[in-house]
């Protein structure tokens, strides 16, 4: 009688889904089991493997040196697997399984939160998991099947989807900043007034980007708040903590109330659009197609 294999194949995707996510709790979220049983199973995987593949503290999950090798060789096999299962959806009226897209939360709200109401109605076999993140993620070794960001942000080996209108920025500041400071007259003008930042969450700072015909210019601004949540630096700049470069429909509603003025509308600034994307050395699942072929529908003015 042959002897049992030492890990099935839940057993290896439980282990690579771990992993991954470096996280017992997001990780048994994700496999719709709990963190005990997850954290059973794996501690089982390792008994009869007979070495240890994770380490284990309070807060962090990491795979050890094997738990790596296993997960290099094991990874790219699984995609293949998980591949041809979904190539089986090319062959139903609708497909099947589990889309999961990282987005910036403006994004999510603006340009996301609608087209995913109309995919989950038009494809009622179809989840989706929706991440709402700023920070620049590999959505490869994130697990992802989709991302979103705006298009000069996007890697050469990824295909890049239009999704959506161009969003707009302004600059923004009380009427009592601007009565007590003046107002700016050209972007080079702002190194003299305060000015709320914007940090990424990697930790850099943006330069301002302006344009006016063929000239474009890019300022590094101070000020004494730095933050990567435009709600805040609405906020503050109400308050008259100085100005903020913000997307226009954040802002429309403090304009609307005079509780804030834009500036500097002659030198307008750069009008990027968010563009869905994925790896171009992997076909696309049946879900993510659907979800594409949606998107182009619906913004006609977005095909290729």
């Amino acid at each position: 009688m042959n002897a049992p294999p030492l890990a099935s194949l839940n057993d290896l995707h439980t282990f690579a889904t771990v992993a991954r996510t470096r996280n017992f709790r997001r990780a048994a979220a994700e496999l719709g089991v709990s963190p005990s049983a997850l954290s059973h199973a794996l501690r089982a995987l390792e008994a009869r493997l007979g070495v240890r593949l994770l380490n284990r503290t309070t807060r962090s999950v990491a795979p050890t040196e094997a738990g790596q090798r296993l997960l290099d060789r094991v990874a790219p096999a699984l995609r293949e697997l998980h591949g041809a299962l979904d190539a089986v959806n090319a062959f139903r009226d609708s497909p099947l399984g589990t889309l999961r897209i990282n987005a910036p939360r403006a994004a999510c709200a603006w340009v996301l939160a609608p087209l995913v109401s109309r995919f989950l109605a038009e494809y009622p076999g179809m989840r989706v998991e929706l991440v709402a993140d700023d920070r620049f993620v590999d959505i490869v070794a994130g697990g992802f099947d989709a991302g979103v960001r705006f298009g000069e942000s996007v890697q050469q080996d990824m295909v890049a989807v239009p999704l959506g209108a161009a969003q707009h920025f302004v600059v923004v500041a009380a009427p009592a900043y601007l009565a007590a400071r003046g107002t700016p007259d050209c972007p080079r003008a702002l190194t003299a007034h305060s000015c709320i930042r914007v940090r990424f969450p990697g930790g850099q700072y943006y330069r301002w980007e302006f344009r006016r015909g063929s000239e474009q210019v890019e300022i590094e601004v101070d000020g004494p708040l730095a933050t990567d949540d435009m709600h805040v630096m609405i906020a503050a700049a109400e308050a008259g903590l100085g100005l903020a470069y913000v997307y226009a429909q954040y802002a429309a509603p403090a304009i609307a109330a005079g509780r804030l003025v834009s500036v500097l509308d002659d030198w307008r600034p750069p009008e990027p659009g968010f563009f869905l994307y994925y790896p171009s050395h992997r076909l696309p699942p049946a879900g993510l197609r659907a979800f594409i072929d949606l998107a182009r529908r619906i913004h006609p003015d977005n095909r290729p």
